[in-house]
């Protein structure tokens, strides 16, 4: 490799070191402790070192409490309850279950299916997501899913058996303050937006998957819900 490219734009935000805490603490059964306050000079060192200061633990503690809020925000609803969430856990690692009703979405695949790139009809489909990890299953109709509702496998690639979806080098990332409208467009974004590049299952439809999509891609035909295949799974076994 003879020519080198400065990438250090793309690397994001640039954050430089302003500030340092030192902790002293006594020893001894009865101990005590002393915090020591560093400013920083341009190349990282520090400098200036003086006892925290009052104002200095207040401009700490609102840092502090700016992030606690942002975590305890996450997938707060913006204001009421979009109606196709069925179930929210709202913990650190929390969970949503979401429908989606059939649409046309722009689907991309890889050059070694000999699919177009192009807009489709899609059947409604169950999403169940964390931070981390996306599961989907099909619907057979748009109505709203209850317990009893029987899942299908979702038709699509790079999926397993179980419905869990293999994200690839997609870079999945969910902020820890995302509301619940947030976190389910960017989950259906990561899915809808990533290239389809392989089945990971046999007979996950009833059609081979791959004649399925050529015949709907850049058509108007809706999703034939006749091909899906139950799962022997209802939205319960979710919950």
């Amino acid at each position: 490799m003879n020519n080198t490219n400065d990438i250090t734009a793309s690397f994001g935000t640039l954050y430089l070191p302003k500030s340092a805490l030192v902790f002293y603490e006594t020893k001894g059964a009865n101990t005590d402790v002393y915090v020591e306050h560093f400013d920083m000079d341009k190349n990282g060192n520090p400098i200036n070192a003086h006892p925290l200061t009052v104002k200095e633990a207040s401009i700490l503690a609102k840092c502090l409490k700016t992030d606690d809020e942002k975590n305890q925000a996450f997938l707060k609803p913006k204001g009421i309850l979009p109606t196709n969430i069925l179930h929210i856990n709202p913990s650190e690692k929390g969970t949503v279950l979401w429908y989606t009703k059939a649409q046309q979405r722009q689907l991309y695949f890889v050059d070694s299916l000999q699919i177009p790139n192009g807009i489709a009809h899609v059947p409604s489909m169950l999403w169940f997501a964390d931070k981390n990890s996306l599961t989907i299953f099909a619907l057979a109709n748009n109505r709203r899913p209850t317990e009893k509702t029987p899942l299908h496998h979702a038709p699509f690639f790079n999926i397993y058996e179980k419905g869990n979806v293999c994200m690839g080098t997609v870079n999945v990332e969910i902020k820890n303050s995302a509301s619940v409208e947030d976190f389910i467009k960017a989950w259906e974004d990561y899915f809808f937006n990533s290239y389809f590049s392989h089945s990971l299952c046999a007979n996950l439809t009833k059609k081979n998957v791959v004649n399925l999509w050529e015949s709907l891609i850049n058509t108007d035909k809706p999703f034939p819900t006749e091909v899906l295949k139950t799962n022997n799974k209802t939205l319960k076994n979710l919950l």
